[in-house]
């Protein structure tokens, strides 16, 4: 047996052990009750479920899981959905309030990104990373000055020092500032690359690139040597677009009822003005 037709065959005996042990009780699967199918038993819920879900006011792990259902559907963006996400976004419930930030940058306009802008101030960091990369998707030049406070990094040896202590926010939040062609920013990129952590020193250096088209590394004194001699420092700058999910199918997705991965497409910010982009 040639080795491709024997690894299919294995994949095909796995998948129908699975299945198998699956409507036989063999395993514990989150099926639907009284399904009538092998499709129904392994589909998500339906739309008007997730809706239902996402205003339970008694199950805050409903209220998440629907809001994030709805949030990665194409027509969220219709009033009655933004409007659930909107009062979802002061959820009680960080895992809520997180998906309604999601919601909100995905399908949002840039008026609404002052709802994100106020998450950057978010007791929880995964809602304040989650506003930080929303920001990346709604432009706004009210966004700037808080994501430049956002992407600094504290004085860990000061009790009163201001900035972000979570690098995961720093990183986004540095992205998000590489669509934003002004002065102050340049000043804040080149800060971050001082940064303890290295992922936020390698997204400030990215984000000096696509504003810049120059490419001094990590070297904060190059940088600031080239901006003071510079007349016109963005002259040469890129298009920003921003981070998208994106990743190759699994064998097991080409199954006619098992979900594809929800890749998207790399875009730039709703909003983002573009003259003098080249």
């Amino acid at each position: 047996m040639k080795q491709g037709t024997r690894t299919q065959g294995i994949k095909t005996l796995a998948l129908a052990v699975f299945i198998g042990a699956a409507m036989t009780g063999g395993c514990a699967l989150d099926t639907k009750p009284g399904a009538e199918s092998i499709m129904t038993a392994f589909s998500g819920p339906t739309i008007g479920e997730a809706a239902e879900w996402a205003v339970d006011k008694f199950d805050a792990d409903k209220r998440y899981r629907g809001t994030l259902i709805l949030a990665n559907q194409s027509f969220a963006g219709e009033e009655l959905y933004m409007k659930l996400f909107i009062d979802n976004i002061d959820d009680e419930d960080a895992r809520v309030r997180a998906a309604s930030v999601r919601a909100i940058a995905h399908h949002g306009k840039p008026e609404q990104g002052k709802l994100l802008v106020a998450k950057l101030k978010d007791a929880e960091p995964m809602v304040r990373k989650e506003a930080a990369r929303g920001l990346q998707r709604l432009s706004s030049i009210d966004a700037i000055a808080p994501l430049i406070a956002v992407s600094r990094e504290p004085e860990m040896d000061r009790k009163d020092a201001v900035g972000e202590p979570f690098e995961a926010v720093r990183i986004e939040a540095v992205d998000a500032l590489g669509q934003y062609p002004d002065d102050k920013v340049i000043q804040a990129l080149v800060q971050s690359l001082a940064d303890s952590n290295l992922a936020v020193n390698r997204t400030a250096h990215n984000s000096l690139r696509t504003l810049t088209g120059q490419d001094f590394g990590l070297e904060r004194r190059a940088w600031l040597d080239w901006y003071k001699a510079a007349k016109s420092p963005f002259d040469a700058r890129a298009l920003y677009t921003y981070n998208v999910f994106s990743r190759r199918q699994k064998w097991w997705e080409y199954i006619p009822f098992v979900p594809k991965p929800p890749n998207e497409v790399a875009s730039i910010p709703n909003g983002m003005p573009l003259p003098g982009v080249k």
